[in-house]
């Protein structure tokens, strides 16, 4: 075994080495030294630790096997799973639904991977715009003007405001269709 000695570390502390040059001592100063204990020898691990990791590791490879060779699911699988259709949400059913009339579903997932991708381009540019000097700021005059001609336009006054929600309305009749 390793003899214990209680040889110590000494470090400067305003001096170490760094990038491979020698330390820098001030004349005026000397330097303050710090020492470090020796740390214990290591512990001694007992041999029944082997065996309960070699145990652990038989029952696990049993479990597999007998998950393989049984074509049912364990039971607590089978629990997580009746838990996860139990909660399903509401607007998850309704999405399911709606996904179940569709009559093209090839056109309706070509258009949102589009979309997916016009989304990305649309933020790669508006990044890319965002960088330059002068235009952001000039943009966001430009849309501060525009966001007070609106309300100035629309929804200061009140009969201005009450076309304005009747014409939101009638849009918002035309899309959906209802009346």
């Amino acid at each position: 075994m390793a003899s214990t000695s209680s040889s110590t570390l000494s470090l400067s502390s305003s001096s170490t080495l760094v990038d491979a040059k020698a330390p820098r001592q001030s004349p005026s100063s000397s330097p303050q030294c710090v020492t470090l204990p020796t740390l214990p020898p290591p512990p001694v691990h007992s041999q029944t630790r082997p065996s309960k990791t070699a145990a652990f590791c038989r029952r696990i490879a049993r479990n597999v096997m007998g998950m393989a060779t049984t074509r049912e699911a364990p039971a607590a699988e089978v629990a997580t799973t009746e838990l996860a259709i139990a909660e399903t949400p509401e607007i998850v059913k309704t999405i399911q639904e709606a996904w179940e009339k569709v009559e093209d579903k090839y056109a309706v997932s070509s258009l949102a991977v589009a979309g997916v991708v016009a989304l990305w381009g649309s933020a790669g540019m508006i990044s890319a715009i965002d960088r330059l000097p002068l235009i952001p700021g000039v943009l966001e005059v430009v849309g501060i003007g525009y966001t007070g001609w609106f309300a100035y336009k629309n929804i200061v006054f009140k009969p201005d405001r009450e076309a304005f929600l009747r014409k939101v309305k009638e849009t918002y009749n035309e899309i959906l269709g209802s009346s």
